[in-house]
């Protein structure tokens, strides 16, 4: 069984993972206020760093597309096109 006390102890509480959180949260939260409708939809960013937040960085994608790429061992892109 899965131990989500421990998960989010060990990982999710992390003040920089607390931070790469709502900047993603920021991130979504500025395309929506934009009139982009994300309905249905994931932010990405273009070059995978999540506390990049300009707009130019910002795009909208399939949920399937955005979270189906491959990552390298320090969960950085291995295709820098997907």
């Amino acid at each position: 069984m899965r131990n989500y006390k421990k998960e989010y102890a060990n990982y999710h509480a992390k003040p920089a993972q607390k931070k790469r959180r709502a900047s993603r949260n920021a991130a979504r939260s500025t395309l929506s206020k934009g009139g982009t409708n994300l309905k249905g939809k994931d932010v990405a960013h273009r070059n995978g760093n999540p506390m990049d937040n300009k707009r130019s960085n910002l795009g909208v994608q399939n949920p399937s597309r955005n979270r189906s790429f491959s990552r390298t061992r320090t969960a950085g892109k291995r295709n820098r096109r997907a």
